[in-house]
C-alpha cells in the first residue's frame, strides 16, 4: 500500500459516525482490490480453500438433487390422487401356503367390495401381471412383462399414446387378443419398424398391436410397496384377455389379480380412503397381511423430507472444506497485518478510527471469499457436468444450491476476517508507525 496515498486521504478516516454509505465503503473496496492484485499468487492460494469448498457444496447438492428429482417425478407419475393396492409376494412356497389358509389373495371380489364400499372413487382398474416364457418376435434385450389392465388404467396412470390407441371397455369385456406396447417394448420387439397392426406371440397366444405408449419414468431405486419394473418395457393387454388366455394355468397359491389402481376425487383425503380400503381388505383377508396399500401423496411427502435431510448432511460435509478455506483467509489476513503495521499506524495517526481499520480488512477478506465463491460455483458446475457425463448419473445444479454455497462463502469471509480486522484495529498508532 502506498503510504503517501493513505496520508493524502485523511478526511476519509476523520469522518464522524458509523455511516454505511457507498461513499465510505467504495474507497476501501478499491484499496482492497489493489492490495489483492499486488499479491496475486498469495491471493489465489488463499482462494483455493473457498473454491474447493464451494465447488464441493454445489457438486454434492447437484448429485442429490438429480437423484431426488427422478424419484419424486416417478412418484408424481404414480398420481397424487391415486391409491395402489399391491399383492404382497411371499418369500417362499411354505409361507405362501400358510397365508392361503387365511386368504385367497387379491381378487375381483375385493375389487367389487372396494368399489361398493368406498366413496369418492372416480376410476378403478384391476391388474394381472404375466411373465412370458417365450415371445415372437424375439426380444433384442430383456423380455417385456405383460400387464393385464382395464381401459381406465390409461387415465389413472396418465398414459399418453405415441401411436395408435388404447383398447376399449368392450374389447376388455370380450377378452379381445389386443395389446399396446410400451416405448421400450416396441423397440425391443420391432426395432425401428412399424408396430401397429402387427402381431406379438406371448407363449402360445397371438396379440395384435393396436398402439404404442409414450415414454414413462421408471424408479431408479426401490420405493416401498411399488414393483421395481421398467414401465416402458411392458405389453399392456385387456385384463380379461390375460387371465383367460395366458394365466389360466395359475394354481390356488397365486393371486387372481395382483394389483388394483384407484383414482380418487379431488376433494378426497388419500390417507383416510387408504384406511377404509385397508379395513375392507383386512376383513376379507382375515388379517393375512398379504397386500400393501401405496399412497403416492404420502410417498412424495416422505421423499421431500428425505431430500431436505440429505441436503443438510451434504452441506455439512462439504462445509468442512469451507471451514479450511476460512482458516486460510484468517492466516493470510494475520500475516498481512504484520506486513502493513506501518500503514495502519499512519492511518490511525491522520484520524482513522478503529472501525475504519476493521472495515478495511473485512472488505479484503470478503473480496477473497467473493472471488473464491464465484470461481467455486463455476468449478462446481463443471464437476457436476463431468460426473453426469462419466458416471451416467443424473445431476442438477439448482439456484438454491448456488445461492447457499455463495452465501456460506461470503459468511466465512466475514467471520474469519473479523478477528484479524479487530486485531489490526487494536494496534497502538505510535508503536505501529515505529514498526519496521
Amino acid at each position: 500500500m502506498n503510504l503517501a496515498r493513505v496520508v493524502a486521504e485523511p478526511g476519509r478516516g476523520a469522518r464522524r459516525g458509523y455511516s454505511f454509505s457507498a461513499r465510505q465503503w467504495l474507497p476501501d473496496l478499491r484499496l482492497g482490490l489493489e492490495n489483492l492484485l499486488s499479491h496475486k499468487l498469495r491471493s489465489i492460494l488463499t482462494m483455493l480453500g473457498m473454491i474447493f469448498g464451494v465447488a464441493a457444496v454445489v457438486t454434492m447438492l447437484s448429485i442429490g438433487a438429480g437423484a431426488q428429482q427422478k424419484v419424486m417425478a416417478f412418484i408424481e407419475q404414480l398420481g397424487i390422487r391415486n391409491l395402489i393396492i399391491e399383492a404382497k409376494e411371499a418369500s417362499n412356497d411354505q409361507a405362501l401356503s400358510k397365508v392361503r389358509k387365511l386368504s385367497a389373495g387379491l381378487s375381483f371380489s375385493d375389487y367389487q367390495m372396494i368399489r361398493q364400499g368406498v366413496e369418492r372413487i372416480e376410476s378403478m382398474s384391476a391388474r394381472k401381471r404375466f411373465s412370458p416364457a417365450k415371445l415372437i418376435p424375439l426380444p433384442q434385450q430383456d423380455s417385456p412383462q405383460v400387464y393385464g389392465v382395464e381401459p381406465s388404467y390409461q387415465q389413472i396412470a396418465g398414459l399418453q399414446m405415441a401411436e395408435g390407441q388404447f383398447f376399449t371397455s368392450e374389447e376388455n369385456e370380450s377378452g379381445a387378443a389386443l395389446c399396446v406396447l410400451g416405448e421400450a417394448a416396441k423397440v425391443n420387439l420391432f426395432g425401428s419398424a412399424e408396430a401397429i397392426g402387427k402381431y406379438v406371440k406371448v407363449d402360445n397366444q397371438w396379440f395384435r398391436v393396436i398402439g404404442v405408449a409414450g415414454p414413462q419414468l421408471t424408479a431408479q431405486s426401490d420405493i416401498p410397496g411399488v414393483p421395481n419394473q421398467d414401465l416402458n418395457n411392458v405389453i399392456y393387454a385387456p385384463v380379461k384377455s390375460v387371465i383367460n388366455r395366458l394365466a389360466d394355468d395359475y394354481s390356488y397359491l397365486k393371486d387372481p389379480i395382483d394389483g388394483i389402481y384407484l383414482q380418487l376425487a379431488p376433494e378426497a383425503d388419500s390417507a383416510t380412503v387408504a384406511e377404509v380400503v385397508r379395513g375392507i381388505l383386512n376383513n376379507s383377508h382375515h388379517n393375512a397381511g398379504d397386500f400393501t396399500v401405496v399412497i403416492p401423496a404420502a410417498l412424495l411427502a416422505e421423499q421431500q423430507r428425505t431430500e431436505r435431510l440429505f441436503n443438510t448432511v451434504m452441506v455439512a460435509i462439504a462445509s468442512i472444506s469451507l471451514l479450511v478455506g476460512g482458516i486460510g483467509i484468517m492466516n493470510i489476513m494475520l500475516a498481512s497485518i504484520l506486513e502493513r503495521t506501518r500503514e495502519i499506524g499512519v492511518r490511525r495517526a491522520v484520524g482513522a478510527r478503529k472501525f475504519d481499520i476493521v472495515r478495511q480488512f473485512i472488505v479484503e477478506a470478503v473480496l477473497i471469499s467473493f472471488a473464491g465463491g464465484i470461481l467455486g460455483i463455476v468449478f462446481g458446475f463443471g464437476m457436476s457436468r463431468l460426473i453426469a457425463l462419466l458416471a451416467g448419473w443424473s445431476t442438477m445444479v439448482t439456484g438454491s444450491s448456488i445461492a447457499l454455497a455463495f452465501m456460506v462463502s461470503i459468511s466465512v469471509g466475514i467471520i474469519f476476517g473479523t478477528y484479524p480486522a479487530m486485531r489490526a484495529a487494536r494496534l497502538d498508532p505510535v508503536e505501529a508507525i515505529r514498526y519496521e
